[in-house]
């Protein structure tokens, strides 16, 4: 039986903002595979999830059966892509470029290299084609095939020029456009993707191959919509700043929150743009948004799918483990480790690990304001430690009350929680 198209799936996933050439990508990906690419510029050492979002495009026409290539922007990275900002970028040191190029190139070998049996997924560098270029031959092989008042018509150059913009990133579509050339030749890369404000760059990359290669030279370019929220506000920030992919800076237990604090209506949507679950789960989760919504079902469906995807079983287990513990009370269950991601980020103190009774330990930590109200919560029963009731006033808090030696979770009331670390003087 013929598999669906890939254009019809990311048709209904809602995943295709621009096309080149619309019926020709439909007509080439249904007759052979197509050799695919996108890429990132490491001007940070971490993904954030609204980076992910034509990555996972990549990995949909991977399982389709054609063949994607990642580039790490290298070279791009050092110059600064305009991207409609009001102000230029400010240059990072190669060496920090360095940094962060490693740092991307790891995480992807991890989401798309380590997962993929076929072989298909590759991931290169645009420094390596491109560091041993002279300004002679920059300004003479390509410099001469670019019209200045098309560059200027780009929409992401035209929006600055009442504010300014630098020659550096002026160039910077012409940089891009060479990836798109270099790519089509080495490895018959025939398309590239990328988000909506990349579409300059990539009808720049296709305007540059059909002047080298002719005018009937095959090649596409696609964009994916800007994602927003149903109220239309941007997809993919919080109060505390990005998502970010690295554990380091958003850990899995908070990785996975943000999906599961989704509204029921944008759940679908993310379902259909960021998991691989089928059309059949995704229309049966929405039916359970439409009939039990309490029970929040596409929302764990979409924060167990990729939490598991970015952060693995491990990643998986300790969110859940964390989520199920809040929710019963069962701090003790829980690893040191656990206790730092669903606690490193709420009210604290240090605790020296001394014996003091329960209502001056309270107010030491920070956990109340003064004794008399620390004793009135402990009698009334809104003090737990480690997740157990602690209402006798006798109570000598030690440091062996902490997990592992090292924290003690207190809850005062139904929601305020505190970590209070041991340390040694």
């Amino acid at each position: 039986m013929k598999l669906m198209n890939i254009m019809d799936e990311l048709a209904w996933r809602g995943a295709v903002n621009q096309q080149t050439d619309e019926q020709g990508l439909y007509d080439y990906v249904d007759k052979q595979p197509i050799t695919l690419y996108c890429g990132v510029d490491p001007t940070g050492d971490s993904l954030h999830i609204g980076h992910l979002i034509p990555f996972m495009v990549l990995k949909r026409f991977q399982m389709a059966g054609h063949h994607p290539v990642i580039v790490i922007g290298g070279l791009t990275g050092s110059i600064g892509d305009p991207s409609g900002k009001s102000e230029e970028r400010q240059l990072q040191s190669m060496e920090q470029v360095q940094h962060n190029a490693e740092k991307l190139t790891a995480m992807m070998k991890k989401l798309f290299i380590e997962k993929d049996t076929t072989g298909d997924f590759q991931i290169v560098n645009n420094y390596d084609w491109t560091h041993q270029l002279t300004l002679i031959d920059f300004l003479r092989d390509f410099g001469k095939l670019f019209n200045v008042n098309t560059m200027l018509s780009k929409d992401i150059v035209a929006s600055r020029l009442e504010v300014g913009i630098s020659y550096t990133e002026f160039t910077y579509q012409i940089l891009q456009a060479m990836d798109f050339l270099h790519l089509y030749q080495e490895k018959n890369v025939r398309l590239q993707i990328g988000g909506a404000d990349q579409w300059g760059n990539i009808t720049g990359g296709l305007e540059l191959i059909r002047k080298v290669e002719g005018p009937e030279a095959q090649a596409f370019g696609l964009t994916i919509p800007l994602l927003l929220k149903a109220d239309g506000t941007k997809f993919g920030k919080t109060a505390g700043g990005a998502v970010w992919l690295d554990p380091e800076k958003t850990s899995p237990y908070e990785f996975y929150q943000f999906w599961i604090n989704q509204q029921d209506a944008d759940v679908i949507r993310y379902l259909k743009y960021f998991t691989f679950l089928s059309k059949e789960e995704i229309d049966a989760l929405a039916e359970k948004v439409a009939t039990e919504p309490e029970k929040r079902a596409a929302q764990k469906a979409l924060a167990r799918e990729m939490t598991l995807f970015v952060h693995g079983n491990a990643g998986l287990r300790d969110a859940e483990t964390i989520t199920q513990a809040l929710f019963s009370g069962d701090i003790k269950s829980l690893s040191a480790s656990q206790i730092e991601q669903g606690f490193g980020k709420m009210p604290g103190s240090t605790f020296n690990g001394e014996t003091m009774d329960i209502a001056s330990w309270l107010v030491a930590m920070g956990v109340d304001k003064s004794k008399r109200q620390a004793r009135e919560d402990v009698t009334n029963g809104a003090i737990y430690l480690n997740g157990e009731r602690t209402q006798d006033l006798d109570y000598q808090v030690s440091a062996t009350d902490a997990i592992e030696g090292r924290y003690i979770v207190v809850r005062r009331g139904k929601k305020k929680y505190f970590l209070i670390t041991i340390v040694n003087d």
